[in-house]
């Protein structure tokens, strides 16, 4: 028994950690003892009559996956992790005789549009054989589209007019608004899970008179957010010790100069960016603008919306042409990270999607660019200052948790983009090692330590887990797993 199983058997037999939901992790939920021969025979997941959401076709590849692995633990981490989102943040409902779905982050009981779009993904492929996943991913997608009509420029809202801690904010808050931070990312990820739901099911339903209204809303912010004419409609400042919770600049944040770019405010991490062009963000804003583009032209006949999509995305992916690039003197041409259209560039990249590791993944950016290829040799090294290489791993972590903390999700990017068996093999088998016996993935851990680590219950890191492990079973990849 390796040192992370002893730990997952004194955990069962010491305390069984409670999250604030009522949900049990990680004892076995259904009073199955734990194997002496397999201390990975109890599922972690909550007993059935306390899960959230039930998918047959989930259940049903669970038990496939389950079946072609030999490998007890990743066996038992992909039962754990692949239903999390569903299992436990999934709260599913008719409303005004529509489907709507509010999805948790996990342990913060608010909806991201980002974290609720990358939860939600893997389960799209299986919605054409499942009509009550489909039902549910419906409703995923009208409450993002009532979101964006609520506030484009709010990344995270809540289950009604409730309030909360971030109301104090001097920026124009709603009380149905969880945090108000403008992120290109929050109005990307809506369009592609919409994109995606369209093209596997068929439906097209989702494309309503408040899908045209959302995205109008959408271009709006966008075209303000490229700062022509030097002003924004946008402004956030908040009482903090934390830098990267406020803007400098009264509200406004770092200057930008004016080049056809968005400006993102803040990170994917919920982080202020340092220069307001966010490249990754960018890139992702063209893929997106082109998949609205096609809904909006084959679907709602509307060529004038569509033809604005089309050339806002041409204009953004010319800038970053002439801007996203530098010439580093070891890697050659990569992509920075950040820059200000002064000429000024920040390098390096941070875990959370979109990030430079993961274009390929969520953009146009093909994994054998060159450009891409480079960056990636640069985001992986200690080039990248927020690289941590440790006893335990070696990963991508972020200013949003600290130094010498890798964060799961970039072991997982990093297999979802390789075209190298072996580098995914190094990436799955440092993700079994260091799950601190939970089985479960986190937000991030100690480079020298998995037990020292962040958030318990993070849903997007644990699905995106499952997607990966799928995604490689179905890529005929189960030998290189069962080797591990």
């Amino acid at each position: 028994m390796d040192k992370y199983s002893f730990t997952f058997t004194v955990l069962m037999a010491v305390a069984t950690p409670t999250f604030a939901s009522g949900i049990a992790l990680p004892a076995a939920s259904d009073n199955t003892a734990v194997s002496v021969v397999n201390p990975y025979a109890a599922t972690c997941r909550p007993a059935v009559g306390k899960r959230l959401f039930h998918s047959a076709e989930v259940e049903r590849q669970i038990q496939r996956v389950k079946q072609l692995l030999t490998n007890p633990k990743l066996a038992w981490m992909f039962e754990n992790c692949f239903p999390n989102t569903i299992d436990t943040t999934v709260h599913y409902r008719i409303r005004d005789g529509k489907h709507d779905t509010f999805v948790y982050t996990g342990d913060i009981h608010a909806m991201w549009l980002r974290d609720s779009g990358a939860q939600v993904w893997p389960y799209v492929a299986l919605a054409a054989n499942d009509a009550e996943l489909k039902d549910m991913l419906e409703g995923v997608i009208r409450r993002q589209i009532k979101c964006i009509l609520l506030d484009p420029y709010a990344n995270a809202f809540n289950d009604g007019p409730t309030g909360g801690e971030w109301m104090s904010d001097n920026t124009d808050m709603i009380p149905d608004v969880h945090e108000r931070k403008w992120e290109i990312d929050s109005l990307c990820y809506p369009i592609r899970l919409a994109y995606e739901y369209w093209k596997v099911t068929g439906d097209a339903s989702i494309f309503d008179d408040e899908w045209i209204v959302a995205m109008t809303k959408i271009l709006e912010t966008f075209t303000a957010q490229q700062r022509k004419d030097g002003t924004t409609p946008y402004t956030f400042l908040r009482k903090t010790d934390r830098a990267y919770d406020t803007l400098s600049n009264n509200g406004l944040g770092t200057p930008v100069n004016p080049c056809g770019l968005i400006v993102s405010c803040f990170r994917p991490s919920d982080d202020a960016t340092t220069m307001q062009f966010l490249i990754p963000s960018n890139f992702f804003a063209v893929s997106v603008l082109r998949k609205a583009a096609e809904i909006l032209k084959s679907v709602n006949k509307r060529n004038d919306l569509a033809k604005r999509c089309m050339s806002l995305a041409k204009e953004v992916e010319k800038a970053l042409m002439a801007h996203a690039t530098y010439d580093h003197p070891k890697f050659g041409k990569i992509y920075a990270f950040e820059v200000d259209g002064f000429g000024n560039h920040l390098l390096m990249d941070d875990s959370n999607a979109p990030s430079l590791l993961s274009l390929p993944y969520l953009t146009d950016v093909k994994i054998d660019d060159p450009i891409y290829q480079n960056t990636r040799r640069f985001v992986w090294s200690k080039s990248n200052p927020y690289f941590f290489k440790g006893e335990a791993a070696e990963g991508i972590g972020g200013p949003h948790v600290g130094y010498d903390m890798v964060w799961p999700m970039s072991l997982i990017m990093k297999a979802l983009t390789s075209t190298d068996d072996r580098e995914i093999a190094d990436c799955v088998r440092t993700l079994i090692a260091t799950d601190a016996g939970t089985g479960f993935m986190h937000e991030a851990f100690h480079k020298d330590d998995p037990a020292n680590f962040t958030r318990p219950w993070f849903a997007w890191s644990n699905t995106l887990f499952g997607e990966l492990i799928l995604k490689l079973v179905n890529e005929d990849k189960v030998q290189l797993l069962n080797s591990l």
